[in-house]
């Protein structure tokens, strides 16, 4: 067991040796052991005692703090991370050299080949979608074609990027039935159940790369293609791009497969917003950490590799 979820109301957690100890209005309920523990995740109103908070960062486990119901990021708690200034002070001066380019363009041409083969792995086997899916597919190449020949500086790979998302989203919302309501992306707030699953998977998995890029020993705030904005990630925003389409198979499976329907997401009462039910949730943590154990070790590489070519143990091209 490599994440522990803890999504439970007014649950109190203690230190019991090696493991933690679960109590509910003052009865003990479980224990689980710490040391295979990588991440905690903790949703919503939970105490867990000093000693706990200690002996995970000692024990270099990670915990992501989420909101309750609208499973918003509040925080993370890492013990001792990486201490390799060096790495930090070459990844400031790449992110302002030519290296910058090289590994935008790779991100983008990466999330765009991404995004064309669901769309054409969904299309082979959904017909009657064929028209809309096809359009979309075709704009994907002319844009990909364009890539191949050339480097482009960020402002230009930003308009690509966007131009090929558009044509994904008009024909990935054709791919879900019409009671989900979903017609384009949003967020802040998600309006549908499509969006709210979305969201809640682009969340986890951006925080699962601050962790491994904290961990390696690289500067999070520090991006190559995303550029630098106050209290952003951009490192971690750059590195997600090209498992977006990942997340996407993930949600669009979750709904076709009838795993969650409308009934598992509730509208907010006192702001606007559609959101995953609470017991909707328990069902949703250990599929998703199913899905994630097979993409962690593709994540962690992805920070490894990104830190070798940083200290140039390794070229950007073969």
């Amino acid at each position: 067991m490599g994440t522990l979820y803890i999504d439970r109301k007014d649950l109190h957690i203690k230190l019991d040796g090696s493991a933690l100890a679960f109590y509910a209005g003052g009865a003990r309920e479980g224990i689980v052991p710490i040391n295979p523990l990588k991440r905690v995740v903790v949703v919503g109103n939970v105490t867990l005692e000093t000693p706990v908070l200690h002996r995970l960062a000692d024990e270099n486990v990670s915990v992501v703090f989420l909101s309750g119901k609208r499973l918003r990021f509040c925080g993370m708690l890492h013990g001792r991370l990486h201490n390799n200034g060096l790495l930090r002070l070459r990844q400031y001066e790449k992110s302002q050299s030519a290296f910058s380019i090289e590994i935008a363009n790779d991100i983008v041409r990466r999330k765009i080949t991404k995004q064309t083969e669901l769309l054409r792995d969904v299309k082979d086997k959904r017909p009657d979608l064929g028209l809309k899916l096809t359009a979309a597919i075709t704009t994907l190449y002319c844009v990909l074609e364009t890539l191949s020949r050339a480097h482009h500086d960020v402002v230009t790979l930003v308009g690509y990027e966007g131009g090929a998302s558009a044509s994904f989203f008009s024909a990935y919302v054709t791919m879900f039935p019409d009671s989900l309501d979903f017609e384009k992306r949003n967020r802040r707030p998600p309006e549908d159940p499509v969006n709210a699953m979305l969201s809640l998977c682009y969340t986890m998995l951006h925080y699962e790369m601050v962790r491994e890029i904290e961990v390696i020993g690289l500067d999070p705030t520090i991006g190559f293609y995303h550029q630098f904005e106050y209290g952003r990630e951009s490192l971690a925003c750059d590195l997600i791009e090209p498992y977006r389409p990942d997340v996407d198979r993930f949600v669009y499976e979750l709904f076709r497969d009838r795993v969650f329907t409308v009934r598992d997401f509730s509208e907010d009462d006192e702001r606007p917003g559609c959101y995953l039910k609470k017991g909707s949730r328990k069902r949703f943590y250990p599929l998703y950490e199913e899905w994630a154990k097979a993409m962690r070790p593709l994540w962690t590489e992805e920070v490894r590799t990104l830190a070798r070519r940083v200290n140039g143990e390794e070229p950007l091209s073969e």
